[in-house]
């Protein structure tokens, strides 16, 4: 990977992480009922289960690449449009307004697998990385300093996006309007629109 590859990656795993969603109303959730580092135990949690996709799509594409030749380019295919269509998804969305309720007692083990168990549950998650990783890695020359580089700055945008979302949620216990959330989708959406096109021209 290049740097510019890398920056690249970052910026738009940045933005994607920001979106509102389950996992981000989970850290939330943890972080304003419990604390920060509940939200801290929880975002881990969402981290490392994207760490184990991130391993599978890196080297599931590995192989499909070695295995099926040019085959493997329907492959790029049908992950750029995945990723327009979950853009478009994301540009029609609306977010509605949510409460948090407090339940009574937790452990950080518990919010560890929360975030754990909700990024594992989310079947879409491989899909997501066959169609988004493409475009940032070339998987016929695939490395281990390559694998251990998209780990790190999924580490730090995902992370770090999370954090920030339960920090501001320990301190004011809401993270915006869904006014304010329907225009980070819409942008969002953008995003992966043209991820999804940029995977496609490459393909």
């Amino acid at each position: 990977m290049t740097f510019s590859n890398i920056v690249s990656l970052f910026i738009a795993m940045v933005v994607l992480a920001a979106i509102p969603s389950l996992s981000v109303l989970t850290v939330t959730t943890r972080a304003a009922t419990y604390g920060f580092v509940d939200g801290v135990f929880t975002t881990i949690g969402l981290v490392t289960g994207d760490i184990i996709f991130i391993l599978i799509a890196i080297w599931g594409l590995s192989f499909l690449s070695e295995a099926m030749g040019s085959l493997f380019i329907v492959i790029k295919y049908l992950g750029g449009a995945y990723l327009v269509w979950l853009g478009i998804s994301l540009c029609r969305s609306k977010v509605q307004e949510m409460t948090i309720k407090k339940p009574v007692n937790s452990s950080l083990f518990s919010s560890f697998v929360t975030g754990l168990v909700i990024t594992l549950g989310d079947q879409k998650a491989t899909l997501f990385y066959l169609g988004f990783l493409p475009a940032f890695l070339d998987v016929s020359k695939i490395s281990y300093l390559d694998t251990i580089a998209v780990i790190l700055v999924a580490t730090l945008a995902v992370g770090g996006v999370k954090l920030m979302y339960a920090l501001m949620a320990d301190k004011v216990s809401a993270i915006a309007s869904s006014k304010t959330k329907n225009k980070i989708n819409l942008v969002a959406g953008c995003v992966m629109i043209a991820v999804g096109i940029f995977v496609i021209v490459k393909a």
